[in-house]
Order: C-alpha cells, then sequence, then structure tokens
C-alpha cells in the first residue's frame, strides 16, 4: 500500500485527482514560490523599496529559473522549513548577486510559503467549483426528470411516506448548491496574501510595509487582509470545513445510493459498478463507496486541522507543520469524491417499477400517515390516529392491505385517491422543480 492513496500507481482510477493532483507537487509548490517572489520583487522595485532595475530582473528570472525540490532536502530537515535552501538555490541560479541580494526583501518564510500555497489553493477550489456544477446540472436533471416517480421515502431507514426520486436527488443537491455559492465568495476574498515578516509587525518593511503587501496581493490576484495572519488561519480552516462539508454532502448521495442498489431492492441502477473477484453476479457500488471512505478521511483530516488552529504567539512552527499533513490530503480527498459523484450523477437512472414495487409490498401501510389526516377531516385527530392504529394493528395479524380495511371500516372515505401514490408526494414536486430551476439558474 502506498503512503497515499492518491500517490499510488494502481489506485489512480479509484481515487482520481486529475488537474488537482497536480497542484499538489513539489514542483507545483516551487514554481508557486518562485511566482511569488518574482512579483514580490516586481511591486518592490515599482514601490522604490528595492532598486528597479533588480526587482524587474528578479521578476522575470522568477518566470524562468527552475529549481529541484531534492535539492532542498538536507536543508529543509534542518531548518524545518524549505525556504532558506530554496533562496540559496535561487540565488545560485540567478548568477547575479547585485540583483539577488535584494530577492525576499523584507519577508519570512512563511509570508512566501502561505501566499504561495494561497496560489494554489484558489486554483484548487476553482477546478473543484467546475466540477461541482456539473455534477449539479446532472442532479437538476435528473431532480426535474423524476419530479412525480414515486418512491418510499425513509425515516429511521424504514419506509415512512411516499417521496418522488426527484425529491432525493434535490436533497442530495441543496448543500452542494450552497457550497458552490461559497466558493465564489471564497475565491473574491477568502485567499489571503500574507507579507508580515519574521514577527508579523513589517519592521523590515518600512513605512510602505501596508502599500506593498497591497500592491502584491493585486499582481497576484488575491486578498489583502490588511493584517498578519501568521496565527490567524482563517483562511485554511474555513477551506478545510469548506471540503469536508462538501465531503460529507456527497457521503450522502453515496450511502443512499449504496442502499438503494441492495439486494432485494434495486430501486436505482447505477451506470458503472464494481465486479467481485470470485461472485460473477455482483456489480459493487464502488464508486459510493468510495465517496462514503473519502468523506470518513475528511472528517478525521479536518478534525486535525482544526485543533491546530490555534497557533501560540506570532509565529507557531508545530501548529504550522499541521497544516501541510492534512490539507492537501483533504483537498484531493474532495476532489477524488467529486469526480466519482459527477460520474454517478450523470449516469444513473431510477428502476420505476422497482420504487412501486416498494411502495405496493407494506401492505399499504405507507399510507397510514395520509389515511390518518383523511380521518381527521370527520373526526378528532386523536381518534383519527387511535383507529388508524388500530387498523394497522390488524394488517399485521391478517395480512390484508391497509387499504381494504380502511374501504370496508369507513365505506365514504376516498380511499383510492388516499392510496395512489402521486396523491402521497405533498409538496416533493415542488421541491424536485425549485431546485432544478435553482442550479439552471447559476
Amino acid at each position: 500500500m502506498a503512503a497515499s492513496v492518491f500517490e499510488s500507481h494502481h489506485l489512480a482510477k479509484l481515487f482520481p485527482t486529475g488537474e488537482l493532483g497536480r497542484l499538489f507537487t513539489d514542483s507545483a509548490e516551487m514554481r508557486a514560490l518562485l511566482i511569488v517572489e518574482g512579483a514580490l520583487a516586481k511591486v518592490q522595485g515599482e514601490l522604490g523599496l528595492i532598486p528597479a532595475e533588480s526587482g524587474a530582473f528578479l521578476h522575470r528570472a522568477s518566470m524562468e529559473i527552475q529549481i529541484d525540490p531534492a535539492g532542498l532536502a538536507e536543508a529543509t530537515g534542518a531548518n524545518g522549513v524549505s525556504i532558506p535552501a530554496f533562496l540559496a538555490a535561487v540565488r545560485k541560479a540567478l548568477e547575479a548577486p547585485e540583483h539577488a541580494q535584494y530577492l525576499h526583501w523584507g519577508a519570512t518564510s512563511q509570508d512566501i510559503l502561505d501566499t504561495a500555497l494561497m496560489l494554489r489553493l484558489k486554483q484548487a477550489v476553482s477546478l473543484l467549483q467546475t466540477n461541482l456544477k456539473q455534477h449539479l446540472l446532472s442532479i437538476a436533471q435528473l431532480s426535474d426528470k423524476y419530479q412525480e416517480t414515486s418512491m418510499p421515502a425513509r425515516t429511521w431507514g424504514q419506509h415512512a411516506t411516499p417521496t418522488s426520486f426527484g425529491a432525493v436527488t434535490a436533497a442530495w443537491g441543496q448543500p452542494l448548491l450552497a457550497l458552490y455559492r461559497e466558493a465564489d465568495e471564497m475565491r473574491s476574498a477568502g485567499f489571503w496574501v500574507s507579507l508580515s515578516g519574521a514577527a508579523g509587525t513589517s519592521s523590515a518593511l518600512g513605512p510602505k510595509a501596508a502599500e506593498t503587501r497591497a500592491a502584491l496581493a493585486n499582481a497576484l490576484g488575491l486578498a489583502d487582509p490588511r493584517h498578519s495572519w501568521h496565527g490567524d488561519r482563517t483562511p485554511i480552516t474555513r477551506l478545510a470545513a469548506w471540503a469536508t462539508r462538501l465531503n460529507n454532502a456527497l457521503a450522502k448521495m453515496g450511502q443512499e445510493l449504496s442502499e438503494l442498489t441492495m439486494t432485494g431492492i434495486a430501486e436505482v441502477t447505477l451506470g458503472n459498478s464494481g465486479g467481485s473477484s470470485t461472485m460473477p453476479q455482483k456489480q459493487n457500488p464502488v464508486a459510493a463507496g468510495v465517496i462514503c471512505a473519502l468523506a470518513a478521511q475528511a472528517n478525521g483530516l479536518n478534525s486535525t486541522l482544526q485543533s491546530a488552529a490555534a497557533h501560540a504567539h506570532q509565529r507557531d512552527g508545530a501548529a504550522w507543520i499541521s497544516e501541510w499533513i492534512t490539507l492537501p490530503q483533504l483537498i484531493l480527498g474532495a476532489g477524488a469524491a467529486l469526480h466519482h459523484a459527477k460520474e454517478l450523477s450523470s449516469s444513473l437512472s431510477p428502476n420505476a417499477d422497482a420504487m412501486l414495487a416498494a411502495l405496493n409490498a407494506g401492505k399499504g401501510l405507507i399510507y397510514a400517515e395520509a389515511l390518518s389526516f383523511a380521518l381527521a377531516e370527520i373526526m378528532p385527530r386523536p381518534e383519527a390516529q387511535k383507529a388508524v392504529k388500530e387498523l394497522c394493528k390488524q394488517v399485521a395479524e391478517t395480512g390484508q392491505e391497509l387499504s381494504d380495511l380502511a374501504a370496508a371500516a369507513y365505506p365514504d372515505l376516498a380511499i383510492a385517491e388516499i392510496f395512489t401514490p402521486t396523491e402521497a408526494l405533498g409538496a416533493a414536486p415542488e421541491v424536485a422543480r425549485a431546485f432544478a430551476k435553482a442550479v439552471q439558474a447559476l
């Protein structure tokens, strides 16, 4: 087993990350670090904090040189952070000491690492949001198409009252729709530039510290928090919580699909299922299971990350390192889960006959609530409930249909209407339509 399922060759299709995975590599980090250092030099040159010629040179060179991540390992192991070795490697590659002396001017390691991370995380959220929209569109199509396809609703795992498959899929999608909208907010203001110096006071940056930070934020397309966030991990914890909620929302669909494809039920057919090594008849809901497993992992990782969010004093090495260990796995897990969910939502289909059979399998008991409200129109509500409970007891004792017993006991009731699935759907079709309309408006 590989140290990470996201780096395993034989598990690559089980935990696919695609373009997202390429953002969490050593080479992607080196490139992001160079971009930040180059942009910092450029804005400092323009503001007169360093010679303009050096600023332009460093900015141009940052887009051309290559840094070998492996070459940083020895020093990083000793320093606990890669920036000192990274800067030494960059200065060597520049071969221009007259300009290289102005590299990293007034910044600290955490400024550069955190800002470079923000660049990659903003890209990651953009990729996740793109896939999330595709998934939402597929769910919306299901909600609209099957808004009146009746099936049993479940509470506590048992049949409760009728609902529609369109309402079920809308319930999968509603939290995802909220997460999609939150992603817009994060992308516009949730990814911060960091430029506060050794202890968050910006002392080495001089009187133009705030102006430099704002200019760097603008150059990199990040937000200016207008304060030091070395010990304020809001951008990290917010994103981690968002990714965890995404995993959990997807897991709702995964869990329910696993149950709806059980032997003897099969109310839903999955477009892609897995086979067994020994049982030819098996078609396992593999993707749904992976989604649920990734949600369990996400909750554990998020707990670790949130627990480490109380950074001590102005800089906290241990708490900071906890983010490096957990955050990439959390984001990649969200990406893999979303990939599977998107594939499922675009290929699954309900088995309307099986759903109807499930509705009819319980001797009509699923309509007991509807019957009690119909009786409440001709007698007090408590008496109506008591009467229906007695009829349900007779169903269990005699094996007769609830509708037959109710018709015999109350011949004036519109029994056919009460015991018709589409008549018992309540607001389910409306819920499905409203969700589909909201997604189509994105």
